[in-house]
């Protein structure tokens, strides 16, 4: 039986209320100088306190030794397993923009990024650029046409957007042109299957047209193209497991994927400020909350350890409005590991807590790696933590006779 079919015939509605504190790219690695990780390096007494009086575990998003994408990451945390439901990002992307995605569209999302003469990507992510920038760039590319296939390109934010391919005979079926590195050159998109031999035609076609367009600007001067995908289906979560659920977070990729399964977007600005503001304001209409904070992994991805710590540290200053909240069940968790010292997502397994009532207090005095490696909840698999939580807010029935 699918863990999903499982718990739907158990899960049943309560008036208890779960808040999931999605720090994207917590996990990382001893700082060579310190021994420390970014995490045990923070100052950070309030996750400390959820720590001592909670339960604590190390969680693999995907298996251990996988690397996992942002969605994949994700998709496990709500309990959807990552390796049934491989859900390409660009389609996700565009519906956390609201973009009027059509059944037999294929999306990727695209990078701006910078090349040298050689062709060999120098920064794939073009400095950063902000989105004012990214949307004018994208306004040169908008409205292509190749070979009967319409092309859209809409702005994300920073560096980011997606391009959304129109036409008949597409399939989603292709590699990536971004290696996802930089010092080598962009690959080659290819068909994976026979129906898609006439997207990887079309975007080849796209890629070099948009380079040529792109090759004197000193902003970006190349794109790069990943996660191609059409629009998928999956289960809500309140068919899954019976809430009334709703997500925080300012990046279209998790919007999109909360969409996707169901939860009410909420209103919130960029900051965290904003976001645990926005959590005040809603908290007593929802059982599930998912807040959703991105600052972390970005300044894991620049490899910015002090940076990575300093963010750590402000959050942990917004969880005190968290506590003062008191929900019935609180989750602490990270939907992989960006560790400073690599600058990209890595399969290391990142820490969890979770508080309730309900726990049997491990008495952990500092939320790190190194001591969530000791608590109570030992290493377990991303998708068992939504079942956890339903389980210690007294939302799930038995099982069997």
């Amino acid at each position: 039986m699918d863990v999903l079919e499982l718990i739907k015939g158990i899960s049943f509605p309560t008036s208890t209320k779960i808040v999931l504190l999605a720090i994207d790219g917590l996990g990382g690695l001893p700082h060579p100088d310190t021994g420390k990780t970014e995490l045990e390096t923070a100052r950070t007494p309030n996750l400390d306190s959820m720590a001592n009086k909670g339960n604590c575990g190390l969680m693999d998003p995907v298996i251990p030794g996988i690397s996992p994408g942002s969605v994949p990451g994700h998709l496990a945390i709500l309990g959807f397993d990552p390796l049934i439901h491989n859900i390409g990002r660009g389609a996700m992307e565009a519906m956390g923009i609201n973009f009027d995605l059509q059944a037999d569209d294929v999306v990727a999302r695209g990078n701006f990024a910078i090349v040298d003469k050689k062709g060999i990507i120098v920064d794939r992510r073009a400095g950063r650029i902000p989105l004012g920038q990214t949307a004018e760039l994208c306004k040169l590319l908008d409205k292509m046409e190749i070979d009967g296939v319409k092309i859209f390109v809409h702005p994300l934010g920073d560096y980011r957007f997606i391009v959304v391919f129109r036409g008949e005979g597409l399939a989603s079926g292709v590699t990536d042109s971004d290696p996802q590195i930089n010092g080598t050159t962009p690959k080659k998109i290819l068909p994976l299957t026979l129906q898609a031999e006439k997207t990887a035609l079309v975007a080849n076609k796209f890629i070099a047209h948009a380079n040529s367009l792109l090759s004197k600007n000193h902003l970006a001067n190349a794109i790069l193209l990943r996660g191609f995908s059409k629009r998928p289906q999956l289960p809500s979560l309140s068919e899954v497991y019976k809430i009334k659920a709703a997500a925080i977070s300012s990046f279209p990729l998790y919007r999109g994927l909360a969409g996707l399964v169901g939860m009410d977007l909420l209103n919130s600005g960029t900051t965290m400020d904003d976001h645990f503001a926005t959590l005040e304001r809603h908290f007593a209409e929802y059982d599930f909350i998912s807040l959703h904070i991105k600052h972390i992994d970005t300044a894991g991805e620049d490899k910015n350890f002090n940076q990575k710590v300093e963010l750590i540290e402000q959050l942990d200053q917004h969880v005190a409005t968290l506590i003062k909240l008191k929900p019935d069940v609180t989750v602490v968790t990270s939907d992989h590991s960006t560790p400073a010292i690599m600058g990209l997502h890595s399969w290391h397994p990142v820490p969890v807590i979770i508080n309730s009532p309900w726990c049997r207090p491990d008495g952990i005095t500092k939320f790190s790696e190194y001591n969530c490696l000791k608590g109570s909840l030992g290493r377990f698999p991303a998708t068992h933590l939504m079942p956890l939580a339903m389980a210690y807010a007294q939302k799930l029935g038995k099982f069997g006779a």
